[in-house]
């Protein structure tokens, strides 16, 4: 089933997408909670109702004109309120390119054991305008990625186990400011600033009985569920990016239990993927410029239409907007030499 977020009465209202039209969670069942934290609270109680819910819907029991049509509401991220939001270091291809383009060999340590980093969760949105101050539009960047929520909780999850703690998978575009990011982490911190202000979900919360077909192995290994889905991103209607989440190296199930290891996860606590290969101009610009000298680099710019797809999981589209408050702290950075 795809699970839908978004705004009604100016509330956040839970719905479930079937053939073009959403149905509130109380019109599929009048004991199902209407917002996706309380959902996810009640995984294994609602999940069924949901599914009686669409049977009915389907059988004509339940008409559409109890719906409404899905291109005529404003969404919310699918997990409009995460607990938290963490994200991955998953795919090799990424991290490898990107290495190789500014002159550094392949970690031996990405091979060890998987990381990620937390982010904003506050900052979490679905489709549409993402709102940027001055210093974001200095070498605004995409990531293309996937990324699961918790639905139960649970402490030292182990990695076999991992797979019936994730609720569903969404695709995950990480904005990113790469002038504040880098010059942050030249002092071994961030990248905080440079990732704090939007990351965007969407359009909806797929679950993973909706995906078994698209189920495969994992890498030698590795352990955990992984899917064959292609995963596309593309600017003003060019492609920029074209990758695959089979391509992941650490799986969801690895990155949990490496994030539960002494540390209780709940339920809306969301992990990304990672960049997947291609999937950001980071990435792309230091490959274009490692073979030709006078490429002319990428960034993303006010205006511009970024448009995310992930086979099964939907497409998520957002476009940038310049923010009306002109302050910057890239001026306002003291000059010691001076």
């Amino acid at each position: 089933m795809k699970l839908v977020s978004y705004i009604r009465d100016e509330q956040e209202q839970l719905a479930a997408y079937i053939d073009g039209y959403l149905y509130d969670m109380d019109t599929l069942h009048p004991d199902l909670p209407n917002t996706m934290s309380m959902f996810l609270n009640y995984w294994d109680d609602a999940v069924p109702m949901v599914l009686g819910g669409e049977i009915m819907v389907r059988e004509g029991k339940i008409k559409n004109s109890k719906a409404i049509p899905y291109d005529q509401v404003q969404l919310l991220a699918p997990v409009p309120f995460p607990t938290s939001c963490r994200d991955g270091y998953a795919f090799r291809q990424h991290v490898a390119t990107a290495r190789k383009n500014r002159g550094a060999g392949m970690i031996g340590a990405f091979d060890e054991y998987p990381v990620f980093y937390f982010t904003n969760h506050h900052s979490v949105q679905g489709p549409g305008d993402v709102l940027c101050m001055p210093d974001h539009l200095q070498q605004l960047d995409f990531e293309l990625e996937a990324a699961m929520v918790i639905c139960k909780p649970g402490r030292n999850i182990r990695a076999a186990d991992a797979d019936h703690y994730i609720g569903g998978l969404m695709i995950m575009n990480d904005f990113s400011a790469r002038q504040l990011q880098s010059e942050e982490m030249l002092l071994n911190l961030g990248p905080a600033k440079g990732k704090d202000f939007a990351t965007a979900f969407g359009p909806w919360l797929v679950t993973l009985d909706e995906l078994a077909e698209f189920e495969v192995s994992p890498k030698e290994n590795h352990v955990g569920k992984n899917w064959n889905l292609r995963m596309q991103c593309f600017v003003n209607g060019q492609q920029v990016s074209d990758g695959n989440l089979a391509d992941m190296d650490w799986t969801f199930a690895e990155l949990i239990e490496r994030a539960s290891y002494g540390v209780h996860l709940f339920p809306g606590d969301i992990i990304g993927s990672g960049t997947v290969g291609t999937g950001c101009f980071l990435e792309l610009n230091g490959t274009g410029k490692l073979n030709d000298p006078n490429y002319q680099e990428q960034w993303l710019k006010e205006g511009d239409l970024v448009e995310m797809q992930i086979g099964g999981l939907g497409k998520l589209s957002n476009t940038i907007v310049r923010d009306e408050d002109d302050f910057s702290l890239l001026a306002e950075k003291k000059n010691m030499s001076a």
